[in-house]
């Protein structure tokens, strides 16, 4: 019991020094974090606006972006930011009592809530501006964000390691990790692709993560080849991988 609470603690104190560290004392790093995703969604929407007279889904062109983007963070912005923690308190794992579990726990309850935050300071006034109202459906939405949170935690633990271990790893990772934008469905339905090349992009657990989203704001939504199951089992998958590797690599992550 002593030593949960002594874990609590510690991780208690990094997320607020993470806060002061990565936003600042400031307002306007908070900004940012809403500024950077609502430049993202008004630059695709006001080009395929040019493009197509309507949006695959609903009406309006900004909140069928808003929830492929916002979706995709759940994923992509946790797995960056989540992946530097151990290197990047390497400092204070000279203390006993700070293990490296504690800083990347730290980082992914930041990086959530952060994602969350984000995510009703961009989507309310996008609703609130709509002439039609929408009916948010919970549970494929939480559905969606848990799971691209988890699969983040489990490519962090793995990348924590193997990016210590092999810096050839993580320059191919990064090759790989480029094109998951555009093969996830952010701006896109995958269902809307022919059959074969619709059957390649969910192989990409991502496009489901995203698709569940999605399904929280367009209830109507029947997404063909949407695997929950699939979903799941890939994300608790990489979660077990990675913490295997993580905890048996103490003497990794503590090396400097």
């Amino acid at each position: 019991m002593k030593v949960i609470q002594s874990h609590y603690r510690v991780v208690a104190a990094l997320v607020i020094r993470e806060m002061s560290t990565r936003f600042g004392s400031k307002p306007g790093g908070y900004a940012w974090a809403v500024l950077d995703p609502i430049a993202h969604i008004a630059f695709m929407s006001f080009i395929f606006m040019g493009i197509a007279r309507h949006p695959p889904l609903g009406n309006s062109f900004v909140l069928f972006f808003a929830t492929g983007y916002l979706g995709f963070q759940f994923y992509q912005s946790a797995a960056g930011y989540v992946t530097s923690a151990v290197t990047s308190n390497r400092a204070l794992l000279a203390y006993p009592n700070v293990a490296p579990i504690d800083t990347v726990v730290a980082r992914l309850i930041l990086q959530f809530g952060t994602n969350i935050v984000v995510s009703i300071a961009v989507l309310l006034p996008i609703i609130a501006t709509l002439k039609h109202p929408v009916e948010i459906t919970w549970v494929p939405l939480i559905e969606g964000t848990t799971a691209a949170s988890l699969l983040a935690l489990g490519i962090a633990f793995t990348n924590v390691v193997l990016f210590q271990k092999s810096p050839l790893y993580e320059q191919l990772f990064s090759i790989i990790s480029r094109p998951l934008f555009m093969l996830s469905g952010v701006f896109y339905l995958p269902d809307s692709l022919p059959t074969q090349l619709r059957d390649i992009i969910l192989i990409n657990p991502v496009a489901h993560m995203i698709i569940s989203f999605r399904k929280g704001f367009y209830p109507e939504y029947r997404a063909a080849g949407y695997d929950p199951f699939y979903m799941y089992i890939f994300a608790f998958s990489a979660l077990a991988f990675g913490m295997c590797l993580f905890t048996s690599s103490k003497r990794v992550l503590r090396s400097r």
